[in-house]
């Protein structure tokens, strides 16, 4: 061999100039948007992919950034979000820094993801970048705002969260989301100032509340953002005394509507505090209809107790006991073995998203129910989508495809992580509750024991003193009103209507 030729055997490789590189990237590049802008994108995105992983820093930033449009493009959000992601992450460097930030805020709102994205513009929204993202387009920053803000409303940030919510404009389609939220934070019992500010915060909370209420259409998801809203609003009254009008705000909540059954028990409690004790009953009657046998309220047996309890009903107490003691005693015992700190968060998680099995019925409906953990079951699906798409479509077997399926697996076992958190911590909420409701049936009963026995002490005849009352029809509401007496059967269109009349079994005590 040649000394020339062992020369280009050892340098071949290295001996095209950089520049013949550099032209090769261009035409790959000029390739792929030309691919792009005619809708081929099954051959644009592993090109662009390609030139992501080069050494060229303006192509490298404009195929990372048409990488993502790609993916948004082709229905796959998840992975869009996922390079828009790394761009934000990148820092304003990046020249296509804020347009990532929009794309990022776009697949936020496709995917209606509660948990990630949020925490990755928290992370990015610094003073450093103030500056820039007031450029955004005004919805775009609107959502910003309002995304930030919940996120430093659940790390109890709350004057950093009132700030960015306050900043939602009122022609923004999040402006109810963000004013339900920021009622919810200057009610809150934590927030600064308080107790020594606590009526003008009040005042506050309740204005917002209101206004979620006279919003109107267009808005992002409204009539369910209305009915957190009463429900807050019933809150703050509740607290502060107000009792007739928490209960108008309960009522408020419109019929089998999806927070209408809390509506229904906190209204039991509102009404029990306005000393109706009768519309108390009533609340807590269609609460208990079969309509809501899946309903984990354990607290409203306690509530229907103690309700015939201030009225000396005493069988009537523990009839009601007993039948918190028949419903929520199995469940108690069925959770103990998932309640345990050995419980892996994923095992928790993987109980709550598949078929149920091993949780009680009502407990397994309340945690499902949880709206971050209904979102984060709403994107695993979505990315399991994604990968089914990526894996058995035109990449299929491609670099590309396993790189693209890994980094959406990544995203996966986050997911995952975070869901287990919450299933694992509501699981033990349930049975925290089972366990502080079980403990307040116990003093019920024992209370109602002694109470008899000094009934009987003194000689009091109960059941006579029962027997001259009169119970009389409730009051009619109104002319469109019409009484039926309910007589064991629940008809659809009375629930939520129930009005008991009581005798009292209390007997009269002598002023001294």
């Amino acid at each position: 061999m040649s000394r020339l030729l062992r020369l280009l055997v050892v340098l071949g490789p290295l001996a095209v100039p950089a520049a013949a590189f550099a032209q090769q990237d261009v035409g790959t590049y000029n390739r792929a948007l030309s691919a792009f802008n005619e809708g081929k994108l099954d051959t644009a995105a592993p090109l662009f992919a390609q030139l992501a992983e080069g050494e060229d820093a303006d192509l490298k930033g404009k195929a990372e950034f048409y990488l993502a449009q790609t993916f948004a493009k082709k229905e796959l959000p998840v992975a869009a979000f996922i390079s828009y992601a790394a761009i934000v992450n990148a820092g304003p460097k990046h020249p296509s820094y804020l347009k990532a930030i929009e794309g990022l805020v776009d697949m936020q709102q496709r995917l209606d993801e509660q948990n990630l994205i949020p925490s990755i513009l928290n992370q990015a929204y610094t003073d450093e970048v103030r500056d820039q993202w007031v450029t955004l387009p005004k919805e775009v920053l609107a959502r910003i705002n309002y995304l930030v803000g919940t996120a430093s409303q659940r790390r109890m940030r709350f004057e950093e969260s009132r700030s960015l919510l306050e900043a939602v404009p009122a022609d923004s389609r999040v402006y109810a989301k963000a004013r339900y939220l920021l009622g919810t934070v200057l009610a809150d019992p934590r927030f600064p100032g308080r107790p020594g500010e606590g009526d003008t915060l009040d005042k506050e909370a309740i204005a917002a509340f209101q206004a979620v209420l006279n919003t109107k259409e267009p808005q992002v998801e409204l009539p369910e953002t209305r009915e957190l809203a009463l429900l807050a609003l019933g809150r703050v009254h509740y607290r502060r005394g107000e009792y007739s009008d928490a209960v108008k705000a309960y009522e408020g909540v419109p019929r089998y509507a999806r927070f209408w059954d809390q509506a229904l028990f906190e209204n039991g409690f509102a009404r029990f505090q306005n000393e109706d004790f009768g519309g108390a009953l009533g609340s807590l009657q269609a609460l208990h209809a079969p309509q809501f046998e899946g309903a984990f309220q354990p607290e409203s047996w306690i509530l229907k107790a103690t309700v015939y309890y201030y009225s000396c009903l005493y069988d009537e107490v523990k009839t009601t006991l007993a039948a918190f003691d028949e419903r929520y005693g199995p469940m108690a015992k069925q959770l103990e073995p998932f309640t345990g700190d050995d419980v892996a968060p994923i095992n928790a998680f993987n109980m709550v998203s598949s078929e149920n099995r091993r949780l009680p019925r009502a407990v397994y409906l309340w945690i499902r129910n949880n709206e971050r953990i209904r979102e984060v079951m709403r994107t695993l699906s979505r990315v399991d989508q994604e990968k089914r798409a990526i894996s058995e479509g035109p990449w299929r077997g491609t670099p590309f495809a396993a790189q693209t399926v890994a980094s959406l697996e990544d995203i996966r076992t986050t997911l995952l992580q975070v869901g287990g958190t919450l299933a694992k911590n509501r699981i033990k909420e349930a049975a925290d509750n089972l366990r502080t409701f079980s403990d307040q049936a116990e003093i019920i009963r024992v209370q109602t024991a002694l109470d008899e026995k000094d009934l009987f002490s003194e000689g009091v005849d109960q059941k006579a003193l029962l027997t001259r009352q009169t119970l009389y029809r409730p009051k009619m509401p109104g002319a469109d009103y019409n009484y039926w007496r309910f007589q064991g059967e629940f008809w659809i269109d009375e629930i939520g209507y129930y009005q008991y009349t009581l005798k009292r079994g209390c007997p009269a005590r002598q002023e001294k």
